[in-house]
């Protein structure tokens, strides 16, 4: 069972995942463990407010895929790019082929290389592509994508800090979280976001897409285990960046799944 969200919990979240002006007042165990079980609910922030920025384009005449670039645009601009980044890190980390700590040396230089150009390139095509599809359907379709997406995305964080996920390196934000969730927490916060997005879904389209909402959220989820324990297996345990991977690649395919079928 959920408990009611910490003070400290919500200033973690949304002081380290977004650009939302909130001090982090405390950054030992206990306020990480609540902030990335809190994960959610600032990527339900970011992306009620894509989904706003689409929605607004819509109203006054912009077409589907406008609205779904600037959608896709907003939590990049939330997250000052950071989640990206860490996409791009963790392909060009990936891509090397070179042992955990080489790689870890790829991924901490400031350029990016072929592998991450081609990612990012590739992920944000596939993001528009599918926000446009939604939009397409319906103006609700459109902004319950962005919004499970976003909140899925997040979720993914809270999943990956779990414990016994160790961290790659001594120091970063991957090291403060890395491990700091509790499984229980872990499965709690799935089932809470499942739950809520597939009532969500209900509640504006009815019972198929509730039924598809549910399934893009456990399908991003599973995704981003599958990256994350590949990185474990290639880095030795999570960074900064592979929270950013993760977070991405669940986004994206929650929002393939969303429109499929």
């Amino acid at each position: 069972m959920l408990r009611t969200p910490s003070p400290d919990g919500l200033r973690f979240a949304f002081g380290t995942l977004t650009v939302f002006p909130v001090e982090v007042t405390r950054w030992d165990r206990e306020a990480a463990r609540a902030g990335m079980l809190c994960a959610p609910l600032a990527g339900l922030a970011v992306g009620v407010t894509a989904a706003a920025a689409g929605l607004l384009l819509l109203l006054v005449g912009a077409g589907t895929l406008l609205a779904a670039v600037a959608t896709a645009a907003v939590p990049a601009v939330l997250t000052r790019g950071l989640h990206l980044d860490g996409l791009a890190d963790t392909a060009d980390g990936l891509g090397s082929g070179k042992p955990a700590e080489d790689a870890l040396r790829i991924m901490k230089q400031s350029d990016i290389g072929p592998f991450g150009v081609l990612t990012l390139l590739f992920v944000l095509l596939a993001q528009v592509a599918a926000l446009t599809q939604a939009y397409d359907a319906s103006w609700a379709h459109g902004a319950l994508a962005a919004v499970v997406s976003a909140t899925a995305a997040r979720l993914a964080l809270t999943l990956a800090a779990r414990t016994g996920v160790p961290a790659a390196r001594p120091e970063g934000l991957g090291a403060a979280v890395a491990g700091a969730v509790p499984p229980g927490g872990a499965l709690a916060a799935t089932a809470a976001v499942t739950a809520a997005s597939a009532a969500a879904a209900g509640a504006l389209s009815g019972p198929y897409d509730a039924v598809r909402a549910a399934l893009a959220v456990l399908c991003a989820g599973a995704v981003a285990e599958l990256l994350l324990r590949h990185c474990v297996r290639r880095f030795g345990g999570v960074t900064g960046d592979v929270f950013g991977a993760v977070a991405e690649t669940a986004a994206t395919t929650a929002l393939v799944v969303l429109v499929l079928g």
